[in-house]
């Protein structure tokens, strides 16, 4: 720069504030101008010694003593030697911030001037010069024990013997050449190349400085005082790049050397004189274990395809072993640039010699150059992986060939997502090649294996779906490269399929088959020692359904993880196991159950009201018919608590089922369907299309068949025990305190308010154990249970009940109360459904306050409709108009004309001629019964009077019965 006329005093200095020696070194975006203001020329001054690594102590040296050089030489041509020569003339220790830094700037300019004389072939006196240059180095003579003048001495000896080469002509007439040229070449490429790697961010060394086209141009000053040209700065400068890329593994380098050669090197013809001066450039490039000598470029080539090939010939090895993570784009671009550039840089014919290709060449050499790799590389993966398989498979206890597959897959999936992209733009078939090499490969050594397979054994179960998943990739990575070379062929003969499926698909059957009892068992085992308490507070369902669903999962968890090919047949047999499971589970929890008509008390004769005034002898009532054993064990071990469990165990497989169902069907997504491998590459949309609709088809119609069936199942045991526990809390946990006392005696004396903390309580239990989601189903079946008790006490609730005009009201009120229980405040069932159940209740009520003639007229009216072969009345399916009802109203009734009315049309006895003080009713009344099946007709006509006869008396002989 001094010499070319650029200000480099140090006046022209800017002093940096910031002391430390790195500071400031990131450039910034915008920061520098074009035009050449002294500020920018100061900046770009110091971006060069930072670049550098040049200390502002040496920096300012440096400038100072060429400064000085500059004002006794003479403007004009220079030499390397000669600056080191003149910063060794009058530079003292003292210059130096230390010992250390004095030291190791003399050393380097000692190098420099035995790299320009010693090493030079014809300098005669070699011996000499190496003897001053030893001096210079030697510190304790040269500082110590040296004058100054006979260290000018030496300095002046040295000078002498620069002056000799100096005067000595370029040996090709270049213009501009000097003798050091060719002499000392060596020293000036790496003094050139020192330069160029001052192009690179220190901080960021994958990156290109932003003032690297100005700098680049600072340094072309140095060409002839280094002997560069044009050709020789473009070969160093790719080979610079390419160092930096080798270093780094940023792909652009590699991108900007290929771009510098397709620009530079090779884009004019060069001068003779500049061949051959190139030419006499002689470098040696090692390959492996050999040493070959060329010129400066075609060693740089060398070097340059040598390392290519190297990594290619195995790329499995030296691009998988990268520093990114692997599947980024940055490593597929890596392994791009580099097969860019190795078939950019071909081998001329046999020889060691390369040339560059400016074109893309999609040429058969090339595609053999690609194939070469292809082969070599993965025949290297296979077999480095046949080197570690047997140690491997002992420390991980897992079967070799098992093993084998899974290292093999890996390969196989980097081919597919990372190297067969790049190398199908030279090579199409490339994938197809890979695959069927790996194949092959694995293939030789599976076969044996799969001849002895005969069960479902641990090395079955290891080996198969490896190799099957292997298969699947490989297979994957064949139909790729045949889809995007156009092939519709089927797979070559090179490519036959392993068969696992049509091995497996029996072994994985039997496997099934033998589950099915295994389940079961352990399913009626479960169930068997159930004691029907929740599992937790939170989780308020049994233990045994949550076992249930613990051994299907294990089961599908054991038959998912064989990752073997599966067809609908095994969907079948694995959907049988799981509905006869659950159905027998279901069942077991139904069957347990009683019929509610074992719940419900005895119907009481019908009598109607009478006082008595003087005490008599009552009638004893007959007692209830003792339940069989087997029912009242089972009504005893049928708690309400237990129910509530059994409820939310159903409603816990509900929710279960759409979980199993989702899981089952996700698994079978990747398991099925089986698929032998025998179609071709490319079938039609139409063919592909109707496969996929049909087996979707089916698979979901036994999906359906086999969920829904269960969901209808779980349904139909949830009403049913709904409606159970509704019935035994009002009929039976109730039956004293709710129906044998409501409205006893007299209504005044037994109203309902007394009686609700009873039901309050039960209601309390029944929702702290019921699951939230069925809490409003049990209530309601609750609330219907106690209507119809508050219906059974008005009707069947024997002599003891009678009810005047004046008691209405109160019952009102009542059954009020009775529905504000249940809605609670809004907390509990909706107000709608509260007033809808409870219309007939109300209706009932209303019919009991009209007057006595108008009931009975009603239940004339209501007999003429009687048919003989009418069922008899079940509790809960009253009609309010039927003459069973009517008949009953007016037996309760506190009226004189509806006794008047019972005594002398039907015989009934006097309410006053029973005691049912601590007895329950009979269930067998036939009273009712035979009158609705004899009645004819209720209309007290002439032509009618018969029937009334008949009913009348079938009347008295079932009330004296």
């Amino acid at each position: 720069m001094m010499f070319s006329g650029i200000d480099i005093s140090i006046q022209s200095r800017k002093k940096d504030k910031n002391p430390k020696f790195l500071s400031g070194l990131k450039t910034k975006k915008g920061k520098y101008l074009q035009s050449q203001s002294p500020e920018r020329h100061v900046e770009f001054l110091d971006t060069i010694r930072m670049q550098m690594q040049i200390s502002e102590v040496m920096d300012t040296f440096a400038r100072r003593r060429l400064v000085q050089f500059a004002s006794v030489k003479a403007w004009g041509q220079f030499s390397v030697p000669e600056i080191a020569l003149g910063f060794l003339n009058g530079t003292f220790r003292s210059d130096f911030p230390s010992v250390k830094s004095y030291t190791h700037w003399k050393n380097r300019q000692a190098d420099i001037l035995e790299g320009y004389f010693c090493f030079a072939n014809d300098v005669a006196d070699k011996q000499k010069i190496g003897q001053l240059v030893a001096k210079i180095r030697n510190s304790e003579e040269w500082d110590n024990n040296m004058s100054p003048s006979e260290r000018s001495e030496i300095l002046l000896a040295l000078k002498q013997y620069l002056c000799v080469l100096s005067s000595k002509p370029g040996r090709f007439g270049i213009q501009g050449e000097t003798y050091y040229w060719t002499s000392a070449y060596h020293m000036n490429i790496r003094l050139y190349m020192k330069l160029l790697f001052g192009l690179f961010d220190i901080l960021e060394d994958g990156q290109l400085i932003e003032e690297a086209d100005e700098l680049l141009k600072i340094v072309k000053l140095t060409w002839p005082l280094l002997g560069i040209t044009q050709k020789l700065h473009s070969a160093l400068y790719v080979w610079v790049l390419f160092k930096q890329f080798v270093g780094t593994e940023e792909t652009m380098l590699l991108e900007y050397a290929i771009r510098v050669m397709q620009k530079s090197l090779f884009s004019e013809a060069s001068e003779p004189r500049e061949d051959e001066y190139i030419c006499s450039l002689s470098c040696s490039a090692t390959s492996g274990s050999n040493e070959y000598k060329f010129n400066l470029v075609q060693s740089i080539f060398f070097s340059i395809g040598s390392w290519c090939e190297i990594k290619l010939q195995d790329y499995h090895l030296h691009f998988s072993q990268l520093k990114r993570p692997f599947f980024v784009p940055q490593k597929s671009s890596l392994f791009k640039g580099v097969m860019n550039m190795a078939v950019k840089i071909c081998r001329v014919d046999a020889s060691k010699h390369f040339k560059f290709i400016e074109s893309d060449d999609l040429g058969e050499s090339t595609s053999r150059k690609v194939k070469g790799y292809v082969d070599r590389s993965l025949e290297a993966a296979c077999m480095r992986v046949m080197d570690n398989i047997y140690f491997g498979s002992e420390v991980d206890r897992t079967h070799p060939l098992a093993l084998l597959a899974s290292e093999l897959k890996i390969i196989a999936e980097r081919e597919l997502s990372m190297y067969y992209p790049v190398l199908c733009h030279w090579y199409p078939q490339a994938g197809i090649a890979a695959s069927i090499r790996l194949h092959r490969f694995y293939g030789e050594k599976l076969r044996p294996f799969l001849q002895s397979v005969s069960c479902l054994s641990e090395d079955v179960r290891a080996v198969l779906p490896a190799a099957n998943e292997l298969e699947n990739c490989l297979t994957e990575l064949y139909c790729t490269a045949c889809q995007e070379n156009g092939l519709t062929l089927q797979f070559s003969e090179e490519f036959i399929h392993y068969q696992i499926g049509e091995i497996s698909r029996p072994l994985i059957l039997d496997w099934i088959i033998a589950q099915n009892k295994r389940v079961m068992e352990w399913t009626a085992r479960a169930f068997d020692l159930e004691n029907w308490e929740p599992l937790s507070h939170q989780q308020k369902q049994a233990p045994s359904a949550v076992e249930v669903f613990r051994i299907i999962e294990e089961t599908l968890d054991q038959l998912f993880q064989l990752r073997l090919p599966m067809d609908i047949t095994h969907l079948q047999a694995l959907l049988s196991i799981i509905f006869h499971t659950l159905d027998a589970y279901l069942q077991k929890v139904t069957s347990e159950l009683v019929g509610k008509q074992n719940l419900y008390p005895s119907i009481p004769p019908l009598t109607y009201y009478k006082e008595t005034t003087f005490p008599i002898v009552k009638k004893k009532l007959v007692e209830s018919t003792v339940l069989e054993d087997e029912v009242t064990n089972k009504l005893n071990e049928l708690t309400t608590s237990k129910l509530c469990v059994r409820l939310n165990t159903l409603q816990y497989i509900q929710k279960q089922i759409s979980a199993l169902e989702d899981g089952i069907r996700k698994s079978w997504s990747f398991a099925g369907p089986f698929d032998n491998g025998e179609h071709s590459i490319e079938e039609s949309p139409e063919t592909s299309g109707r496969i996929l609709d049909t087996c979707s088809e089916s698979v979901d119609e036994l999906f359906v068949a086999t969920f829904d069936c269960i969901r209808d199942t779980a349904a139909h045991a949830i009403r049913s025990i709904c409606e159970f526990i509704g019935v035994r809390v009002v009929f039976w946990d109730l039956r004293k305190s709710f129906l044998y006392r409501l409205y006893h005696g007299g209504v005044e004396n037994s109203r309902l308010d007394s009686l609700l903390p009873s039901l309050d309580g039960a209601l309390n239990q029944v929702c702290g154990l019921i699951d939230d989601a069925l809490r409003d189903r049990v209530v309601s079946s609750i609330f219907r249970a106690t209507l119809e008790g508050y219906v059974w006490v008005l009707l069947d609730g024997g002599p003891s009940r009678a009810f005047s005009d004046l008691d209405i009201p109160l019952m009102e009120d009542d059954l009020n109360m009775l529905k504000d229980l249940f809605v609670a405040d809004g907390e509990g069932l909706p107000r709608s459904l509260v007033e809808e159940e409870a219309k007939f209740a109300h209706q009932l009520l209303s019919l009991f306050s009209l007057q006595a003639e108008s009931v009975i007229q009603l239940l004339m009216s209501s007999s003429q409709h009687i048919s003989v072969g009418l069922e008899v009345h079940k509790s809960g399916h009253r009609c309010l108009g039927d003459a069973d009802t009517l008949i009953r109203v007016v037996c309760h009734k506190k009226d004189r004309e509806a006794s008047k009315f019972l005594k002398e049309q039907y015989k009934l006895p006097a309410s006053s001629e029973y005691d049912e003080d601590g007895v329950e009713p009979n269930f067998k009344s036939v009273l009712v019964t035979d009158l609705i099946r004899r009645s004819a007709s209720a209309r007290w006509s002439d032509k009618g009077h018969s029937s009334f006869k008949s009913i009348k008396k079938k009347l008295q002989e079932a009330t004296w019965r």
